[in-house]
């Protein structure tokens, strides 16, 4: 992919980088990304087809040190170090059941490779809980980077907000090296107000799509990947009739309660997102990995028999479309997807940075 050819180059980390979404961002903004760092296996592997020019580690962020990411950059120096710590303890989801995840402290060493790094900008994103249930590593991470010189400015923006045709809400952290960086102002809204753009909906998104494959068809036949990732799961007779049932933008009290599973009948608490199907004229609701699974979400085809597939899912996250998903696992695929920070949003916020670096550098 090409980048932006700029006057002078700015150099930009991307830590816990998953299958490259923020990358995609950074580049299209002008960075030049000199490092990334992943574990996951099926991520890693994704991230170098995608970014082969970046130098990538796969390994544990506790064992990066500040020094080997600096020693990739011609000048020693660092402009931007972003990244999205796992979230996974801190969503709805987990919230609702009050699990915890060991790896929540690892927002940590973010802060500790900012201090060994010492970038004139941090971008950090996550999920809103991150400042309420996780409201003591959050303020944890606030004060080691303002005792380090950052200013900082951070809010839980709406992506549906920037041009994303999805609603999914984030908390976007921006801090200067003594210097603000200023979040981005919206670019649409629901209703086109102020003279906004309306929300992107899903029409715009993925309407273009063809039939896509199921996945066992696929698999006799090269594989998924073969298909651009363009593969949707085999329905179940029951989860067809309920699919066939659902009517668009609507929530699963909407389905005929003899339809409903036995957990969902008579009952009015729970996810009313899971087993809906999503209208061409909204935007989607937050993709997840769960986003080719019926009862995972409001997946269902606006029109379709379907759910959405696992391309569709990554154009709502606004991947490109020849972006390959070196897998060929479903399961990984899907959280690949799901796991990702919106491309597009992604170069928002990163065009802020490029754009503060050049005012404060002049």
């Amino acid at each position: 992919m090409l980048q932006k050819m700029q006057p002078r180059m700015y150099t930009a980390i991307d830590i816990f980088s998953g299958s490259g979404g923020l990358t995609v961002g950074l580049k299209k903004a002008g960075f030049c990304v000199v490092a990334a760092v992943e574990i996951e296996p099926h991520a890693f592997a994704t991230y170098k087809t995608n970014h082969s020019e970046v130098q990538a580690f796969k390994q544990d962020i506790r064992t990066v040190t500040g020094e080997s990411l600096l020693e990739l950059s011609p000048n020693r120096k660092i402009d931007l170090l972003s990244g999205c710590p796992p979230c996974q303890g801190f969503s709805t989801l987990t919230a609702r059941y009050k699990r915890s995840d060991p790896r929540d402290e690892l927002i940590l060493e973010m802060s500790r490779l900012v201090k060994e790094v010492q970038p004139k900008i941090v971008m950090m994103e996550n999920v809103p809980g991150l400042y309420k249930k996780g409201a003591s590593l959050f303020n944890e991470f606030i004060e080691n980077l303002t005792s380090l010189g950052y200013v900082i400015e951070w809010d839980v923006l709406q992506v549906a907000d920037y041009g994303v045709p999805q609603s999914r809400q984030r908390l976007v952290l921006l801090a200067g090296k003594n210097f603000p960086i200023h979040l981005p102002n919206p670019t649409h809204s629901k209703t086109g107000k102020n003279g906004l753009k309306k929300w992107k909906t899903i029409r715009e998104a993925i309407g273009f799509m063809p039939e896509p494959v199921v996945l066992s068809d696929s698999q006799s036949k090269g594989g998924p990947q073969n298909y651009n990732w363009h593969i949707v799961r085999s329905l179940s007779a029951d989860t067809l009739k309920m699919l066939k049932a659902a009517k668009p933008g609507e929530s699963r009290l909407k389905l005929p309660n003899e339809l409903r599973p036995p957990c969902h009948q008579n009952r009015k608490d729970g996810f009313n997102n899971v087993y809906g199907r999503m209208s061409w004229e909204q935007v989607s609701s937050t993709i997840t990995s769960g986003c080719t699974t019926f009862s995972k979400g409001r997946f269902g085809h606006p029109e379709k028999d379907r759910t959405i597939s696992v391309r569709e899912a990554a154009l709502l996250q606004t991947f490109p479309l020849e972006y390959i998903f070196d897998t060929p696992y479903m399961e990984y695929a899907c959280e690949m997807v799901g796991n990702a920070l919106p491309c597009d949003f992604a170069e928002i916020l990163a065009n802020q940075c490029f754009n503060s670096l050049i005012e404060f550098s002049s």
